[in-house]
């Protein structure tokens, strides 16, 4: 049973997730300033709910994140180390469960890397400051820029403006 849950888990949020079809791998590293723990300073640092998602590469289940219904105006941020990652200008409602945004604030504040885990190939995206797991990164977009950035709500702090 526990197998069978864990099967359904997974195909939706490889549902909303989809493949990248343009999958190339991109590392843009912010060349500011890099946070480096090790996981046990990450474990006492994160909440356990932040550290799996944002260090063993862990999914929020859809339409339960507290930022996927936010209409606020302000900035996104990493939750492991305050790196600004998006404002909310570029998030959009992109109906699958998960905040989601069209573009990330210039000057390579994310990594873009090849996942293919799962049996998917999908593009992750992590943070560039502290190496943390955000989410995913999809060209199925409705705004002009034809990106979905897929974030986890976990993996980001909001500041309101």
């Amino acid at each position: 049973m526990r197998k069978l849950i864990f099967i359904l888990v997974i195909l939706i949020a490889g549902s909303c997730h989809g493949q990248n079809k343009n999958s190339k791998e991109t590392a843009m590293k912010n060349s500011a300033k890099e946070i480096h723990h090790t996981e046990e300073e990450w474990k006492q640092i994160l909440s356990p709910e932040q550290y799996h998602i944002l260090r063993e590469k862990g999914t929020d289940r859809p339409f339960t994140g507290k930022y996927y219904l936010t209409r606020d105006k302000g900035i996104y941020q990493c939750a492991a180390c305050g790196n600004e990652l998006f404002t909310s200008d570029m998030k959009f409602d992109s109906e699958c469960g998960w905040p989601s945004f069209d573009k990330e604030i210039a000057g390579g504040k994310i990594i873009k890397k090849t996942d293919y885990s799962f049996g998917m190939v999908r593009t992750e995206i992590l943070c560039a400051q502290c190496g943390s797991h955000l989410g995913h990164l999809f060209d199925d977009g409705p705004t002009a820029t034809k990106l979905r950035y897929c974030v986890n709500s976990t993996s980001i702090d909001f500041t309101k403006k």
